[in-house]
């Protein structure tokens, strides 16, 4: 059975892309880190792809804001395509950098319940990322529970927390009002939340929050549940001997074989 292709998506600034292509390699894909240009100049098809990767970095230095520009090359030059791969089902995973480029395009949460979008012309974002309520950039491990009831349906195969690490300066996730947040709560578009080391609740505290980010959020999808995106490094921990804590469990493995299996099926 062939390996499904995975597009790893490559700009200046990006330097977590070699991380999300051995995890994608060791959960069963075939990856390819592809830079824009190749695919500005036709070299490479999003379209001959199983699955997007938008790895985590710091996208054009984050010149205007965390994944803002690499949102608006997107927009300008492949938003044809990219909807056209989005509608198909294709598969589409945000990581960090990634995360923040996929919100501040619109394409998380992505659905009327909580993103206004009258045309692709004219967009009201009702989620952000923004600077974490400490101020300064964050480099700890956290810990992640998995909504069983999510749209993405495949990250029911992951049945522990995901311990990962997370690295970002923009990771405080926050809606315009409460009307916003529990439409993501009630249509279960909340995929990943950040918990104590047993599972439970943290209610905002940090560190194990190490953002702000509202409710405790870590990862969102969409409706349909093929695009998603999450703030922590799960590529950075897809092996016992980068645990610090000298563990072989709750690895970050696991997401990549749910994505990776589901794109090969679609």
């Amino acid at each position: 059975m062939s390996r499904p292709k995975i597009l790893i998506l490559h700009v200046s600034g990006t330097n977590r892309d070699a991380e999300a292509a051995r995890a994608a390699e060791l959960a069963g894909g075939a990856p390819e880190i592809v830079h824009i240009n190749q695919l500005r100049q036709g070299e490479r098809k999003l379209d001959d792809y199983a699955m997007l990767l938008l790895p985590g970095g710091f996208s054009y230095g984050d010149a205007l804001g965390a994944g803002a520009r690499l949102a608006l090359d997107l927009r300008v030059y492949f938003e044809d395509q990219l909807h056209e791969f989005v509608d198909r089902g294709r598969l589409v995973l945000g990581i960090c950098n990634g995360f923040q480029t996929l919100v501040k395009y619109g394409l998380l949460p992505g659905d009327p319940a909580a993103m206004q979008q009258d045309n692709r012309e004219t967009v009201t974002r009702r989620v952000t990322l923004t600077e974490n309520a400490s101020g300064h950039f964050e480099c700890r491990w956290v810990h992640l529970q998995v909504n069983p009831n999510t749209p993405a349906t495949y990250l029911a195969q992951i049945d522990d927390l995901i311990f990962c690490p997370v690295a970002h300066g923009e990771g405080n996730f926050q809606v315009v009002d409460e009307i916003t947040l529990n439409a993501l709560a009630k249509d279960n578009l909340i995929a990943f939340r950040y918990v104590d080391e047993e599972g439970r609740p943290i209610g905002g505290v940090y560190p194990d929050n190490p953002n702000g980010s509202v409710a405790d959020i870590a990862g969102i999808t969409n409706a349909q549940g093929n695009v998603v995106g999450l703030m922590p490094h799960p590529e950075d921990h897809i092996l016992p001997i980068q645990n610090p804590l000298g563990r072989s469990s709750r690895l970050g493995l696991p997401l990549f074989r749910s994505m990776i299996d589901a794109a090969g099926k679609g």
